[in-house]
């Protein structure tokens, strides 16, 4: 005997929480079912890295909806629950608790789990990631009895962490083992404006520094070793090298994809009736030539899930958004929109030692993404550049004192 609804939506994060709200945006009149593997409602992730972690943020103000609004709107929640099996013949997926849930439609809408780093000694005590409020609550736990961090990964959640950390007067080591911060995502200019600044606040940088070991004192954590033999001393270790989508059943049924299940601009996986969103889907994207990505946004999440289920709510409409993507480190806010990956050209709008600057970035002379510091205007503004597909005159561009929207 199983439970059916119209809809079922597995994962309760920003994807699946917009899923829902929009299926009732547009009226849809179906049973509707959202199953979560944390036991809190939907809630805000960005903040965990940021005023969570620094104690500034309480959770409740980082609930995506009122307590009330699920009830209201007749979403059933399943909350601290996973789905460990789909059968998608059958349209039934098996939850970890042996509960089995028929669906008309299933949206898998999962995120992913924290890249583990493969060394002896990952799983001491002290070694954290940030992925969720469980994660973020354990180690602040810890803080009062720390002094010392090691940071393992400098992309965003590396340095946001570092950033918080560094403000709550640890001494902070980040180890990258690229050659700059933020290498997959970003340019040079950014990254070398980063460095500046966390090295401005007392941040160790450590590149091209590889992991030997976590090193152990009484089932603790005690420091980082790396392959030369340095030894990082450390109370607390936070791993932040990307994460692992969160599809296994999905693949194990039978849906096309590896890194990431394959979506179309529909949502659509190759499995009948099933749909994926947010940052376990990967799907063509027309902001990078077609390239196949993963994209890992607020923006993004929220874009795919409307798209979704609008179609679900038969008004079917096509994934088309430029990404966006935001971080808060310190008084800086970064803001960027586009993809920069694959650019053959970048200029600086305005004066990094201002703290107020842009990079733009050309592919064949067309901008394909900003990176904005401080500068919303750039950031609002070069939104329209991207979306026109035309070219455009770098040395124009660069001129800091002339808006972008003057060039359209």
């Amino acid at each position: 005997m199983s439970d059916r609804y119209d809809v079922v939506i597995v994962g309760a994060g920003q994807g699946g929480a917009q899923t829902a709200a929009v299926l009732r945006q547009q009226e849809h009149g179906g049973t509707i079912l959202m199953i979560g593997d944390e036991p809190d409602l939907p809630y805000d992730r960005p903040p965990l890295s940021k005023e969570y972690l620094a104690g500034e943020k309480p959770f409740e103000k980082m609930l995506l909806r009122p307590p009330s609004f699920w009830a209201d709107k007749k979403i059933d929640l399943r909350l601290g629950r996973r789905a460990t099996s789909v059968d998608a013949e059958a349209h039934r997926v098996v939850l970890d608790d042996g509960a089995i849930v028929s669906y008309g439609a299933l949206v898998w809408a999962t995120g992913g789990a924290p890249r583990k780093i493969v060394c002896t000694g990952h799983d001491l005590r002290g070694v954290h990631t940030v992925r969720s409020r469980g994660d973020v609550d354990r180690l602040r736990c810890e803080l009062a009895t720390t002094s010392r961090v090691v940071v393992i990964g400098a992309g965003y959640i590396g340095l946001e962490a570092a950033a918080v950390l560094s403000k709550l007067g640890k001494h902070v080591t980040v180890r990258e083992a690229m050659d700059r911060v933020l290498s997959r995502v970003a340019g040079e200019d950014l990254s070398r404006f980063y460095e500046r600044e966390h090295r401005a606040r007392g941040v160790d940088l450590r590149f091209g520094a590889r992991v030997a070991c976590i090193e152990e004192n009484a089932g603790a954590a005690s420091g980082v070793r790396l392959e030369d033999g340095e030894i990082l001393a450390a109370e607390m270790v936070i791993v932040g090298i990307g994460i692992t989508p969160a599809v296994e059943p999905l693949l194990a049924a039978g849906a096309y994809g590896g890194d990431g299940v394959l979506v179309d601009l529909q949502g659509k996986t190759s499995l009948p009736d099933v749909y994926a969103v947010g940052d376990c889907a990967a799907h063509a994207n027309v902001h990078a030539h077609g390239a196949v990505v993963r994209l890992e946004s607020i923006q993004n999440a929220n874009d795919q899930a409307t798209v979704v289920a609008k179609v679900l709510a038969g008004k079917p409409t096509a994934y088309d958004a430029v990404p966006t993507f935001w971080s808060n480190q310190w008084e800086l806010r970064l803001q960027t929109v586009g993809l920069s990956k694959g650019h053959d050209a970048a200029v600086v709008r305005g004066k990094p030692e201002d703290r107020r600057f842009s990079v733009v970035y050309f592919r064949e002379g067309k901008i394909v993404a900003l990176d904005c510091v401080n500068a919303m205007k750039d950031y609002v503004q070069g939104k329209a550049l991207i979306a026109s597909g035309r070219a455009f005159d770098p040395s124009a561009v660069a001129r800091a004192d002339v808006e972008l929207k003057s060039l359209l």
